[in-house]
C-alpha cells in the first residue's frame, strides 16, 4: 500500500485474539479484527454492560478472567482506561499470565510502551495502538474504525511494522507517535474532541433559549430532547466551520471576533450571562483565544480579558 506513505507492510498471520476488557473499544476493535479474519478467543467483562456487549458484539468469544483471557491469544489487546492500565499491567506481569512473544497491545492515548514494561520484561511485543475516534457502544464504531487514524508507539521496527499491519488490515491509517510526546498528542485529541462536545452543548441550551416558544404552525416544539429544532438550525453550520477549519486553517474564522466588533461580543456576553453565566464563562474564553490568533485590537482583547466589563 502507497496511499500513506507506506510500502511492503506484511500482512499479519491469522491471530488468536484476547481483550481486556469488553468495553466499548475493545468490543469495537475486536469486531474488528473478527471482519479481517482475526479470532477472538476470549474477553473479561465484569459489569453487566460489558457482559452484554461482549455476548452482542462478540458472540463466539468465551468470557473469562482476565488472566486466563491473557494465557489463551498471541495478541492480546489491553482497552481499559487510562487511569486502570498501569494496575493492570503489573498485576498480569506478577501472576505470569502473559505467555513470552504474546504481542500485547493496549489502547491507551495517553501512554506509550513504557508503561508496559514489566510485561516487556516478560518477552511480551509491546505495543500502543490508540484509535483517534469517539466511541458510543453501537454498531457503528467498527464501521468508523476503517476511517480513523491510529497513533502508534513500538519498541522498535519490528513491533512498528506489526502495528502498522494490523490498523492497514482494518482499514484504519497508522501514525507513528514519539514516546515521550503521547501525552501532548493525547492532549491535542482530547481537546479538538471533547470541548468541541461542550461547545456545541452550549450552543444548542443558548439557542433553545431565543428560539422557545417562536415556533411556526405545525413545527416540533423546542424542548430539551435532542435532535430538534435548535441542533438542526446549527447543524449546517457546524458542519461547514468544521470543514473549513481543517481545510482552512486560522483563516476560516468568521464572526464579531475576527471582525473585531467589540460592541457586538459585550452583548453577546451579556446575553449569554442572562442565560447561564457558565456558558457565558465559555464564550468569553474561546473568544479570548479566537481574538489572539487574528490579532485582534486592544480594545476587544481588555473585554474579554475582563478589563473592560465591569470586572
Amino acid at each position: 500500500m502507497t496511499s500513506f506513505g507506506i510500502t511492503n507492510a506484511p500482512a499479519p498471520a491469522r491471530l488468536t485474539v484476547g481483550i481486556v476488557s469488553a468495553g466499548r473499544v475493545g468490543t469495537a476493535i475486536g469486531a474488528a479484527l473478527e471482519k479481517v479474519g482475526h479470532v477472538v478467543v476470549a474477553c473479561s467483562a465484569v459489569s453487566d454492560a460489558s457482559t452484554h456487549r461482549a455476548r452482542t458484539r462478540l458472540p463466539d468469544s468465551e468470557i473469562l478472567p482476565v488472566d486466563v483471557v491473557a494465557g489463551r491469544c498471541n495478541l492480546l489487546i489491553l482497552a481499559v482506561p487510562d487511569s486502570e492500565l498501569a494496575d493492570l499491567v503489573t498485576g498480569l506481569a506478577a501472576t505470569g499470565a502473559v505467555p513470552r512473544g504474546t504481542i500485547v497491545a493496549h489502547t491507551s492515548g495517553a501512554n506509550g510502551i513504557a508503561v508496559m514494561a514489566p510485561l516487556t520484561e516478560q518477552g511480551a511485543v509491546p505495543l500502543a495502538i490508540h484509535p483517534a475516534m469517539t466511541f458510543t457502544g453501537h454498531e457503528e464504531d467498527t464501521a468508523r474504525l476503517s476511517s480513523a487514524c491510529f497513533g502508534i508507539t513500538a519498541a522498535d521496527d519490528i513491533g512498528y511494522a506489526i502495528a502498522q499491519s494490523l490498523v492497514l488490515e482494518i482499514g484504519g491509517e497508522p501514525v507513528r507517535v514519539r514516546e515521550d510526546l503521547r501525552p501532548l498528542y493525547h492532549a491535542a485529541l482530547a481537546h479538538g474532541s471533547n470541548h468541541l462536545v461542550t461547545l456545541v452543548v452550549d450552543a444548542v441550551a443558548a439557542l433553545r433559549v431565543a428560539l422557545e416558544g417562536q415556533e411556526l404552525l405545525g413545527q416540533q416544539l423546542v424542548d430539551d430532547d435532542p435532535g430538534g429544532v435548535a441542533e438542526r438550525v446549527l447543524q449546517p453550520l457546524l458542519v461547514a466551520a468544521l470543514d473549513n477549519a481543517l481545510r482552512r486553517g486560522p483563516s476560516a474564522l468568521t464572526g464579531p471576533v475576527a471582525r473585531g466588533d467589540v460592541a457586538a461580543v459585550a452583548a453577546h456576553l451579556r446575553v449569554l450571562d442572562e442565560v447561564d453565566p457558565r456558558i457565558a464563562a465559555g464564550y468569553r474564553a474561546l473568544s479570548l483565544r479566537s481574538a489572539q490568533r487574528v490579532g485582534s485590537k486592544s480594545e476587544l482583547i481588555e473585554l474579554l480579558e475582563g478589563n473592560d466589563h465591569g470586572e
